[in-house]
C-alpha cells in the first residue's frame, strides 16, 4: 500500500476543526497552522492547503470552513478525521466518494471500548479496505512529520528534525517523547501514533522508513501486533537499525494493554524471540530505547575492542564493569601503544598504563588529544569511551573539541562520550551533540551504546 500522500500530502482536509481551543479539533487544525500548540523554536506551519470541515462554522483561525469533504473542490490528498466515534463511518463513506488518498482517524471509542466499538471499527475498516485508502489509527494522536513542516496530530508542539522515526501505538507516550525532545534538542524524522491499528500495522511503516531517506534508525513501543508472520518477513529485509520497547511484559500489563488499544499482548517472550530471528534490538525502557537509537543514527558499527580514557579513575572502573556484565570487549592495550603515549611526553608519571586508561585529573585538552588520537590510530581499537569529570582546571569545552575533530579523522570508529556533570559542563556537552557525537549522563548507558552498536 502506497503511504506517500499519509507522510507528505501536498493538502489536508480536518474533518471536525473545531473553534473551541480546548477541542481536539482545534488543536490540530493549529498544529497545521503554526506547528505547534505550545509554540517552541521549532514550530513552522505546513506548507500545504488546509481545509477545516465544519458544518457550523464559516471560518476557524482565518481558514475557511466547508460544510462536508464534498464541497471541496480540489482533490484532498489527507483526510484527519476528528469526530464522535458513531459519525465516523458516514465520514468515511464520503471520503471514499471523495476520492482522498489517505486517512487518519483520531477519533476514539472503538475497538479499545467495548464490543460494539469493535464491530463498528470492522465495519469501517471493511469500507476503506475495499477502497484501498491508507488508514491510520483509529484512537490514535496521528503523524508528525518534522522534515516536512507537518504536524498532523494533536501533540503539544513539533519536535527538532532529525533522523530516527519513532512508531509508537501509544499517543501519550508520544506526547511526552516531543516535550522531552524540545528540551534536549532530539530530532525525528517522524512520529507516528497508530493506535488500534485497523488497517496500517507496524509492519507498513517499516516497509515505508526503510525505504526513507530522511530516516536513518527505527525505534517502535509495540503493545501487540496482529500478523506476527508479516512483521517477522518484513523485519527480516529491513536495511535500516531497528530497535523496540514491548509494552506487556507481565499479567497485569498485559491485562492494561487490552483496554488501551484493544491489542492481543501475547507472551513476552514470544516476543523476544521474533525480536531477536528479525534482527531488531530489545529495549527495557523508554530512556534506553532513544539512548540507543541515538547511538545507531549518529555512529558506525563497533568492529574491535573498546578503549576506555577517562581523568577519573573511578568513573574508568565502574565503565569497566559495565562493559564486563554487558560483554562489551575491552582492549588489553599493547606495550607498543604505551611506548607512543610514554613518548609523547604529555602524559601524568601516574597514568594507569592499562585499559581504562586514565589519564589523570589534571588532564588538559591537549592530554586527552594524544591519548584519544594514538588509540584510534591503533588497528586493534575498534572504538572508544571518552570519560570527563570536571574539576578545577578541567577544559571541558576545548575537550569537547579534541573529540570532536577524533570522530571526523576516525569516522568509521565509534566514539561515545560521559561528560559528567550539569551546568559548568553544558556548553561542552552541547557541543558534542551539535557534532552528532552522543553524550550519555551515565556510565552504564555509554556501554549500553556501545553494546548496541556491536
Amino acid at each position: 500500500m502506497n503511504l506517500e500522500k499519509l507522510f507528505n500530502p501536498k493538502n489536508i482536509a480536518v474533518i471536525g476543526a473545531s473553534r473551541n481551543e480546548k477541542a481536539v479539533g482545534h488543536g490540530i487544525l493549529k498544529n497545521l497552522v503554526t506547528g505547534c500548540v505550545y509554540p517552541s523554536e521549532y514550530c513552522q506551519p505546513f506548507s500545504g492547503k488546509i481545509f477545516p470541515v465544519n458544518p457550523n462554522a464559516d471560518k476557524i483561525l482565518n481558514l475557511k470552513c466547508y460544510q462536508s469533504i464534498l464541497d471541496i473542490k480540489q482533490n484532498v490528498d489527507l483526510a484527519i478525521i476528528v469526530v464522535r466515534a458513531n459519525l465516523v463511518l458516514d465520514i468515511v463513506n464520503q471520503c471514499v466518494k471523495k476520492g482522498v488518498k489517505a486517512v487518519i482517524i483520531i477519533s476514539a471509542g472503538f475497538a479499545e471500548f467495548n464490543a460494539q466499538g469493535r464491530k463498528l471499527q470492522n465495519q469501517i475498516a471493511h469500507v476503506l479496505k475495499k477502497a484501498n485508502i491508507p488508514t491510520l489509527g483509529p484512537n490514535c494522536l496521528g503523524i508528525i512529520r518534522p522534515v516536512n513542516n507537518m504536524n498532523a496530530s494533536f501533540a503539544p508542539a513539533m519536535p527538532p528534525k532529525g533522523d530516527i522515526a519513532f512508531i509508537s501505538q501509544s499517543g501519550a507516550l508520544a506526547d511526552s517523547i516531543i516535550d522531552w525532545s524540545i528540551e534536549n534538542r532530539y530530532g525525528f524524522s517522524a512520529i507516528v501514533s497508530y493506535g488500534n491499528k485497523l488497517m496500517l500495522d507496524v509492519a507498513d511503516f517499516l516497509e515505508y522508513f526503510d525505504q526513507d531517506k530522511n530516516t536513518k534508525v527505527i525505534a517502535l513501543y509495540i503493545e501487540g501486533i496482529s500478523n506476527g508472520k508479516r512483521f517477522m518477513d518484513v523485519a527480516k529485509k529491513v536495511k535500516k537499525p531497528m530497535i523496540a520497547l514491548k509494552a506487556g511484559r507481565s499479567k497485569q500489563g498485559i491485562k492494561a494493554i487490552s483496554s488501551h488499544t484493544g491489542s492481543l499482548a501475547g507472551n513476552y517472550d514470544i516476543y523476544k524471540a521474533a525480536f531477536k530471528q528479525s534482527n531488531v534490538l530489545i529495549a527495557d525502557t523508554v530512556e534506553e530505547l532513544f539512548d540507543n537509537a541515538k547511538a545507531l543514527a549518529n555512529l558506525p558499527k563497533l568492529k574491535g575492542g573498546v578503549g576506555i580514557i577517562t581523568n577519573g579513575g573511578g568513573c574508568g572502573v565502574l565503565c569497566a564493569d559495565h562493559c564486563s556484565e554487558l560483554n562489551v570487549p575491552l582492549v588489553d592495550l599493547k606495550e607498543s601503544t604505551l611506548k607512543k603515549l610514554d613518548r609523547s611526553g604529555k602524559m601524568h608519571p601516574a597514568y594507569s598504563r592499562r585499559n581504562p586508561l586514565d589519564i589523570v585529573g589534571d588532564a588538559l585538552a591537549k592530554r586527552y588529544e594524544i591519548a584519544i588520537d594514538i588509540l584510534l590510530s591503533e588497528k586493534y581499537i575498534g572504538g572508544l569511551i571518552v570519560i570527563q569529570t570536571l574539576q578545577s582546571n578541567t577544559e571541558s569545552e576545548e575537550d569537547a573539541k579534541v573529540v570532536i575533530r577524533a570522530r571526523k579523522k576516525y569516522p568509521h570508529k565509534p566514539i561515545v562520550c560521559v561528560y559528567m556533570g550539569g551546568r559548568f559542563s553544558q556548553t561542552a556537552i552541547d557541543l558534542l551533540e551539535n557534532a552528532r557525537v552522543p553524550n550519555y549522563n551515565d556510565l552504564k548507558k555509554a556501554a549500553l551504546a556501545m553494546k548496541t552498536l556491536s
